[in-house]
Protein backbone atom coordinates (compact mmCIF):
# COMPACT_ATOMS: atom_id res chain seq x y z
CA UNK A 1 0.00 0.00 0.00
CA UNK A 2 1.30 3.60 -0.95
CA UNK A 3 1.75 5.71 2.13
CA UNK A 4 1.04 9.24 1.54
CA UNK A 5 2.93 11.65 4.22
CA UNK A 6 1.77 15.26 5.22
CA UNK A 7 4.09 17.81 2.80
CA UNK A 8 6.20 18.95 4.38
CA UNK A 9 7.54 15.28 5.29
CA UNK A 10 10.36 13.61 2.88
CA UNK A 11 9.65 10.10 2.26
CA UNK A 12 13.52 8.47 2.38
CA UNK A 13 14.77 4.66 1.35
CA UNK A 14 17.75 3.76 2.56
CA UNK A 15 20.41 1.61 0.58
CA UNK A 16 23.38 -0.28 1.45
CA UNK A 17 24.72 -3.22 1.51
CA UNK A 18 25.60 -2.92 5.13
CA UNK A 19 23.12 -3.57 7.80
CA UNK A 20 24.32 -1.38 10.45
CA UNK A 21 25.13 1.27 8.10
CA UNK A 22 21.31 1.44 7.12
CA UNK A 23 20.08 1.43 10.32
CA UNK A 24 22.69 4.37 11.64
CA UNK A 25 21.25 6.34 8.86
CA UNK A 26 17.36 5.90 10.14
CA UNK A 27 18.71 6.40 13.40
CA UNK A 28 20.33 9.91 12.27
CA UNK A 29 16.72 10.84 10.47
CA UNK A 30 15.06 10.42 13.87
CA UNK A 31 17.55 12.32 15.48
CA UNK A 32 16.66 15.22 13.19
CA UNK A 33 13.22 14.92 12.63
CA UNK A 34 12.12 18.14 14.26
CA UNK A 35 14.35 19.72 11.44
CA UNK A 36 13.88 18.10 8.82
CA UNK A 37 11.04 15.88 9.16
CA UNK A 38 11.14 12.63 7.18
CA UNK A 39 9.49 9.09 6.53
CA UNK A 40 11.57 5.99 6.02
CA UNK A 41 9.38 4.34 3.48
CA UNK A 42 12.01 1.22 3.49
CA UNK A 43 15.52 -0.38 3.58
CA UNK A 44 17.19 -2.18 0.84
CA UNK A 45 20.55 -3.79 0.34
CA UNK A 46 21.47 -2.67 -3.12
CA UNK A 47 19.89 -1.09 -6.26
CA UNK A 48 17.89 -4.15 -7.33
CA UNK A 49 15.88 -4.18 -4.44
CA UNK A 50 15.67 -0.49 -4.28
CA UNK A 51 13.85 -0.46 -7.50
CA UNK A 52 11.55 -3.36 -6.49
CA UNK A 53 10.59 -1.30 -3.63
CA UNK A 54 10.81 2.34 -5.26
CA UNK A 55 7.69 -0.03 -7.48
CA UNK A 56 5.50 -0.30 -4.37
CA UNK A 57 6.59 3.07 -2.84
CA UNK A 58 7.77 6.01 -3.80
CA UNK A 59 9.63 7.91 -2.49
CA UNK A 60 11.21 11.82 -2.66
CA UNK A 61 14.90 10.70 -2.23
CA UNK A 62 17.18 7.84 -1.88
CA UNK A 63 20.20 7.47 0.39
CA UNK A 64 22.38 5.41 -1.64
CA UNK A 65 25.98 3.79 -0.90
CA UNK A 66 27.91 4.15 -4.00
CA UNK A 67 29.89 0.76 -3.62
CA UNK A 68 27.46 -2.40 -3.10
CA UNK A 69 27.36 -6.16 -5.13
CA UNK A 70 24.69 -6.79 -7.77
CA UNK A 71 23.63 -2.39 -8.41
CA UNK A 72 25.75 -0.16 -6.95
CA UNK A 73 24.52 3.48 -6.22
CA UNK A 74 25.62 5.16 -8.81
CA UNK A 75 23.89 2.62 -11.39
CA UNK A 76 20.53 2.35 -9.17
CA UNK A 77 20.59 6.50 -10.02
CA UNK A 78 20.81 6.00 -13.77
CA UNK A 79 17.63 3.73 -13.39
CA UNK A 80 15.49 6.17 -11.57
CA UNK A 81 14.55 8.19 -14.36
CA UNK A 82 12.66 5.37 -15.72
CA UNK A 83 9.92 5.79 -12.83
CA UNK A 84 6.75 7.57 -13.19
CA UNK A 85 7.60 9.92 -10.13
CA UNK A 86 11.81 9.76 -9.96
CA UNK A 87 13.12 10.43 -6.99
CA UNK A 88 16.26 12.60 -5.85
CA UNK A 89 19.78 10.83 -4.75
CA UNK A 90 22.06 12.02 -2.58
CA UNK A 91 24.83 9.34 -2.44
CA UNK A 92 26.51 7.81 0.56
CA UNK A 93 30.09 7.69 0.58
CA UNK A 94 33.51 6.54 2.02
CA UNK A 95 35.64 8.04 -1.30
CA UNK A 96 38.87 10.11 -0.24
CA UNK A 97 38.09 13.99 -0.98
CA UNK A 98 39.20 14.06 -4.66
CA UNK A 99 36.20 11.76 -5.58
CA UNK A 100 34.47 13.92 -3.30
CA UNK A 101 34.95 17.15 -5.81
CA UNK A 102 33.79 15.09 -9.06
CA UNK A 103 29.98 14.63 -7.18
CA UNK A 104 30.45 18.28 -6.24
CA UNK A 105 31.24 19.36 -10.10
CA UNK A 106 28.02 16.57 -10.95
CA UNK A 107 25.59 18.49 -9.02
CA UNK A 108 25.03 15.76 -7.04
CA UNK A 109 25.15 15.96 -2.90
CA UNK A 110 26.70 13.21 -0.82
CA UNK A 111 27.67 12.26 2.98
CA UNK A 112 30.92 10.56 3.35
CA UNK A 113 31.14 7.67 6.14
CA UNK A 114 31.08 7.96 9.27
CA UNK A 115 27.71 10.19 8.39
CA UNK A 116 27.06 12.90 10.97
CA UNK A 117 23.62 13.97 11.59
CA UNK A 118 24.41 17.95 10.60
CA UNK A 119 25.55 17.04 7.29
CA UNK A 120 22.65 14.88 6.88
CA UNK A 121 20.56 17.84 7.86
CA UNK A 122 22.28 19.91 5.78
CA UNK A 123 21.22 17.76 2.72
CA UNK A 124 17.86 17.31 2.85
CA UNK A 125 17.84 21.21 3.43
CA UNK A 126 19.62 21.28 0.31
CA UNK A 127 17.34 19.08 -1.47
CA UNK A 128 14.06 20.66 -0.45
CA UNK A 129 15.54 24.12 -1.62
CA UNK A 130 16.90 22.79 -4.93
CA UNK A 131 13.22 20.28 -5.06
CA UNK A 132 12.42 19.38 -8.27
CA UNK A 133 16.10 18.43 -8.17
CA UNK A 134 18.57 18.78 -11.60
CA UNK A 135 19.27 15.60 -13.32
CA UNK A 136 23.08 14.32 -12.11
CA UNK A 137 25.83 13.69 -14.76
CA UNK A 138 26.21 10.02 -14.22
CA UNK A 139 28.49 9.21 -16.52
CA UNK A 140 31.14 11.67 -15.37
CA UNK A 141 30.71 10.06 -11.75
CA UNK A 142 30.57 6.60 -13.49
CA UNK A 143 32.36 5.89 -17.10
CA UNK A 144 32.21 2.37 -16.56
CA UNK A 145 29.45 -0.16 -17.87
CA UNK A 146 26.47 -0.81 -16.23
CA UNK A 147 25.33 -4.12 -15.35
CA UNK A 148 21.52 -3.70 -16.17
CA UNK A 149 19.64 -2.17 -19.06
CA UNK A 150 16.36 -0.77 -17.68
CA UNK A 151 13.28 -1.98 -19.75
CA UNK A 152 10.29 -0.22 -19.35
CA UNK A 153 7.15 -2.64 -19.59
CA UNK A 154 3.56 -2.62 -18.80
CA UNK A 155 4.14 0.28 -15.78
CA UNK A 156 7.21 -1.89 -14.54
CA UNK A 157 10.98 -1.95 -14.69
CA UNK A 158 12.47 -4.82 -15.75
CA UNK A 159 16.02 -5.04 -15.24
CA UNK A 160 17.93 -6.99 -18.21
CA UNK A 161 21.67 -8.35 -17.42
CA UNK A 162 23.67 -6.35 -20.13
CA UNK A 163 25.81 -10.36 -20.04
CA UNK A 164 22.28 -11.86 -21.28
CA UNK A 165 22.29 -10.05 -24.41
CA UNK A 166 23.12 -11.54 -27.57
CA UNK A 167 23.04 -8.58 -29.78
CA UNK A 168 21.22 -4.73 -30.01
CA UNK A 169 19.61 -3.88 -33.21
CA UNK A 170 18.46 -0.76 -33.95
CA UNK A 171 14.52 -0.24 -35.37
CA UNK A 172 12.75 3.09 -35.35
CA UNK A 173 13.06 5.21 -32.54
CA UNK A 174 14.07 1.82 -30.35
CA UNK A 175 16.71 -0.66 -29.95
CA UNK A 176 16.20 -4.17 -29.90
CA UNK A 177 17.84 -6.18 -27.07
CA UNK A 178 17.95 -9.97 -28.05
CA UNK A 179 18.17 -12.57 -25.61
CA UNK A 180 18.24 -16.46 -25.79
CA UNK A 181 14.80 -16.13 -24.45
CA UNK A 182 13.16 -12.88 -26.21
CA UNK A 183 13.30 -9.29 -27.57
CA UNK A 184 13.50 -6.39 -25.16
CA UNK A 185 12.78 -2.84 -26.20
CA UNK A 186 15.51 -0.20 -24.94
CA UNK A 187 14.82 3.62 -25.48
CA UNK A 188 18.54 4.22 -25.84
CA UNK A 189 20.85 5.10 -28.91
CA UNK A 190 22.81 2.19 -30.34
CA UNK A 191 25.52 4.85 -30.81
CA UNK A 192 25.49 5.52 -27.21
CA UNK A 193 25.51 1.61 -26.14
CA UNK A 194 28.47 1.34 -28.46
CA UNK A 195 30.23 3.98 -26.56
CA UNK A 196 29.56 2.43 -23.05
CA UNK A 197 30.34 -0.99 -24.02
CA UNK A 198 33.26 -0.70 -26.75
CA UNK A 199 34.91 -3.92 -25.12
CA UNK A 200 31.73 -5.85 -24.94
CA UNK A 201 29.99 -4.79 -28.43
CA UNK A 202 30.98 -5.16 -31.72
CA UNK A 203 29.29 -2.98 -34.67
CA UNK A 204 28.80 -5.18 -37.33
CA UNK A 205 26.26 -3.19 -39.37
CA UNK A 206 25.19 0.29 -39.23
CA UNK A 207 22.16 -0.97 -37.43
CA UNK A 208 23.43 -3.46 -35.09
CA UNK A 209 25.52 -4.79 -32.17
CA UNK A 210 26.78 -7.80 -31.65
CA UNK A 211 28.05 -9.23 -28.07
CA UNK A 212 31.65 -10.76 -28.82
CA UNK A 213 30.77 -13.36 -26.54
CA UNK A 214 27.84 -14.32 -28.29
CA UNK A 215 29.71 -15.39 -31.76
CA UNK A 216 29.81 -18.56 -32.49
CA UNK A 217 31.57 -18.08 -35.92
CA UNK A 218 31.11 -16.41 -39.62
CA UNK A 219 30.08 -17.91 -42.38
CA UNK A 220 30.27 -16.26 -46.07
CA UNK A 221 26.82 -16.58 -47.94
CA UNK A 222 25.97 -16.29 -52.01
CA UNK A 223 29.45 -17.83 -52.97
CA UNK A 224 28.42 -17.70 -56.32
CA UNK A 225 26.82 -14.16 -56.59
CA UNK A 226 29.15 -11.65 -56.99
CA UNK A 227 26.95 -9.94 -54.13
CA UNK A 228 28.19 -12.70 -51.20
CA UNK A 229 28.36 -11.53 -47.92
CA UNK A 230 28.98 -12.86 -44.56
CA UNK A 231 26.70 -13.35 -41.57
CA UNK A 232 27.19 -13.68 -38.09
CA UNK A 233 26.36 -17.18 -36.09
CA UNK A 234 25.26 -16.71 -32.56
CA UNK A 235 25.45 -19.03 -29.40
CA UNK A 236 21.89 -20.20 -28.55
CA UNK A 237 19.95 -18.94 -31.10
CA UNK A 238 19.12 -19.48 -34.67
CA UNK A 239 19.33 -16.24 -36.54
CA UNK A 240 21.77 -14.83 -38.57
CA UNK A 241 23.43 -11.41 -38.55
CA UNK A 242 24.65 -10.11 -42.21
CA UNK A 243 27.95 -7.94 -41.63
CA UNK A 244 27.67 -4.94 -43.71
CA UNK A 245 30.88 -4.67 -46.96
CA UNK A 246 32.13 -1.46 -44.59
CA UNK A 247 32.09 -3.68 -41.99
CA UNK A 248 33.68 -6.58 -42.68
CA UNK A 249 37.09 -5.48 -42.43
CA UNK A 250 36.74 -4.40 -38.69
CA UNK A 251 34.70 -7.71 -37.72
CA UNK A 252 37.48 -9.57 -38.99
CA UNK A 253 39.88 -8.17 -37.12
CA UNK A 254 37.61 -8.15 -34.04
CA UNK A 255 37.31 -11.75 -34.12
CA UNK A 256 41.49 -12.52 -35.13
CA UNK A 257 39.92 -14.31 -38.44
Amino acid sequence: MTISPPNDVLRVLIVDDEGPARSRLRDLLGDIADAQPTMVVGMAANGVEALRLLELQPADVVLADIRMPGMDGVELARHLPRLSAPPAVIFVTAYDQYAVEAFELAAVDYLLKPVRAERLAAALEKLRARRPAPAPDLAALAPGERRHFSVSERGRILLLPVADVLYLRAELKYVTARTAERDYLLDESLVQLEQEFPQRLLRVHRNCLVARDAVQGVERVGEGDSEGRWEVLLRGVDERLPVSRRQWPVVRQALGL
